[in-house]
Order: C-alpha cells, then sequence, then structure tokens
C-alpha cells in the first residue's frame, strides 16, 4: 500500500536526494549535507502557494518512495480553465521497475481531475527517451514543441 501526502520540511533532504539521483539531474542539483538554504527557501514558496503540490509517496515502511510537484494554473484561453502540470517526477532507485511510476500518474491525473483541470501537461527532456516512451505508454501524446530560455 503506498501512502500519497504533501511533502514536509523534514522531508526535503530526500526529496533532493532523489531528483540529484539521475545523470541530468547530478549535474544541476547540489546534493549535500547539510541541504543548501535555497532548496529549504523553495519549499516555503511552493508549500505557502495554493496552486502548487509537492507530493511525496511512501510505502508500508514509511520511507519516500516517489516524489512529484504538480502545479494547477488558471489561464483565460479553454474558456477561463485550469491546466495541471506535472513536474519533478522521481521514483527512489530502489524502487524502479515496480509500477509506482505507473500509481504515481494514477493519482495524478485523478487529483488534476479533482482540481477541476481540463488537462495535466508534463515536460521531459529528449534526452529521456525511456521516460518519453513511458509517458507516452500512459496516454501522453507530444502535441506541442517546447522552448525554454535559461537564465
Amino acid at each position: 500500500m503506498m501512502e500519497f501526502r504533501k511533502a514536509t520540511i523534514e522531508d526535503i533532504p530526500t526529496v533532493v536526494e532523489m531528483i540529484a539521483d539521475d545523470a541530468l539531474g547530478s549535474k544541476r542539483e547540489n546534493y549535500t549535507v547539510p541541504l543548501p538554504k535555497t532548496y529549504y527557501d523553495a519549499f516555503d514558496r511552493i508549500d505557502s502557494d495554493p496552486n502548487q503540490e509537492l507530493i511525496v509517496v511512501e510505502n508500508e515502511e514509511e520511507q519516500i518512495i516517489a516524489v512529484f510537484q504538480m502545479t494547477f494554473i488558471s489561464y483565460l484561453t479553454y474558456q477561463g480553465g485550469i491546466r495541471a502540470q506535472i513536474e519533478g517526477v522521481r521514483v527512489h532507485k530502489d524502487h524502479r521497475g515496480l509500477g509506482i511510476g505507473k500509481v504515481v500518474f494514477e493519482w495524478a491525473i485523478k487529483r488534476a481531475q479533482e482540481r477541476g483541470a481540463h488537462l495535466l501537461q508534463l515536460t521531459t527532456d529528449k534526452q529521456r527517451p525511456d521516460a518519453i516512451r513511458f509517458y507516452e505508454s500512459l496516454g501522453f501524446k507530444a502535441t506541442h514543441e517546447g522552448m525554454k530560455m535559461h537564465f
């Protein structure tokens, strides 16, 4: 049995460790002990915003085995619709390949619907072909070309 809950400040070291434990994350994250204050500042911003949900998934032993963030974006198109975005999806390395990712997305889809969203979107790095295949298997479609400008 898995429990989905909002992350707490005590969860942040584990969450950062998970997002840094990946070929791309290891290049951009700074998982050290003690954890840099910037991560706690970011958590405070996320936690205080009602349109942000940082979710952790625990197993029966109360270990965090997955994490993701959902953002609910209100906008004028789609007749004033709400768009849900999921980011930072990670399953702990010791628990990959067990179907946890699928359960995470089933939960996220239901949560987006509960919040009144008309779609759930995500972005993934083109360097993650396995992730792209996984998302396509869940029914996600590459309908737009994403663009970014880093500062």
